[in-house]
């Protein structure tokens, strides 16, 4: 039998107000993927920092931008990806810094790349600069 794949999109303004609806739309689609309650929680805490980042860093807070939030699953694997048109990084210049050197600076921040690639089984990005910003999260669905 083959696999059947499906598809879902959501475009919502850069607004930290609509973070509660991203993250609506992310639980439902895990628990349609058939992700466990814990995995749900993974991925729903990961696409929430995604999109707060996106909201706060590529767009400045801009609430003219949108952020889609992209979802494919079959059988295997669920695929999330938050693209954005603001300002690009490169995820490899960011300083990962001990989480006891971040404790003892009392620094908020610096954690979001970590705690998304800490939560989702594969994460990578896709930057054409000038043009968009891909964040590319898969989780794998474990049959019970």
């Amino acid at each position: 039998m083959a696999m059947i794949e499906r598809k879902f999109s959501l475009h919502v303004p850069s607004s930290t107000e609509n973070l509660a609806l991203i993250r609506e739309y992310v639980t439902t689609i895990g628990a349609s993927a058939g992700l466990s309650d814990s995995d749900v929680a993974k991925l729903e805490l990961a696409v929430d920092e995604a999109c707060a980042n996106v909201i706060e860093h590529a767009y400045g807070h801009d609430l003219t931008k949108e952020v889609t939030v992209r979802a494919i699953f079959d059988e295997d694997t669920l695929s999330i990806i938050v693209e954005d048109t603001g300002r690009g990084f490169d995820p490899n210049s960011v300083k990962q810094e001990e989480l006891q050197e971040l404790i003892a600076k009392h620094k908020s921040g610096g954690l979001g790349l970590r705690l998304i690639q800490t939560l989702m089984d594969e994460v990578h990005y896709e930057i054409i600069p000038g043009q968009k910003n891909e964040l590319h999260m898969k989780k794998h669905i474990r049959k019970s």
